[in-house]
């Protein structure tokens, strides 16, 4: 067995046994201690839902893939401009997100643009369908991620559309703070 430390023979068996396993742990320790950014880096990310909408509560959702799909969101070959979800006989569904064909599944591959179930739990869906039957809501998918588990989830919004005066606000609200920043970080430095 590979990785098993030599010993003498006199050595005792409990000996031996805890080396191996201290040897071992800290062989997982060392795979299991990754930075969170590198566990749940985004697959793909919809700036224009921030720009264009006013969000109010996010919930998070797993969603139902195939297998071709799913190699190819760790390709990172998803697109979620333009998507939306939508409430349909009590289930969430996740409409217009473009899952690029996994090259290597032939004709076996997926449909791109197929609509894909979202799965919440049911006082979820009750609370989203109750905010989305009020005029002005829409639910807005945010971004698509792999958790510790490698399960893949999307983030989703309730969200309001901006106005165009809104959009412009917060243009100019954030060049503002950038600029305050920006200045501020000049005098941090003395």
């Amino acid at each position: 067995m590979p990785g098993i430390i030599p010993l003498p023979a006199r050595a005792s068996k409990q000996l031996r046994c805890g080396l191996q396993n201290s040897f071992l742990a800290a062989i997982m320790g060392q795979m299991a201690n990754k930075p969170a950014k590198e566990r749940e880096n985004p697959v793909a990310v919809n700036k224009k839902a921030y720009h264009d909408f006013e969000l109010v509560e996010k919930f998070e959702a797993g969603v139902e893939l195939r297998g071709s799909e799913v190699k190819s969101l760790r390709a990172a070959a998803a697109d979620l401009t333009g998507s939306y979800a939508r409430m349909q006989e009590g289930e969430c569904w996740l409409v217009g997100t473009k899952i690029a064909p996994y090259q290597q599944a032939g004709n076996m591959g997926h449909d791109p643009t197929r609509k894909r179930k979202l799965l919440l739990h049911k006082a979820e869906l009750h609370r989203i369908w109750s905010k989305l039957e009020q005029r002005g809501f829409t639910l807005v998918p945010l971004r698509i991620y792999f958790t510790k588990k490698g399960l893949a989830k999307v983030e989703l919004a309730l969200a309001q559309g901006k106005r165009q005066y809104d959009k412009r606000r917060t243009i100019t609200e954030r060049a503002q703070k950038r600029d305050i920043d920006r200045s501020m970080k000049k005098y941090r430095g003395r």
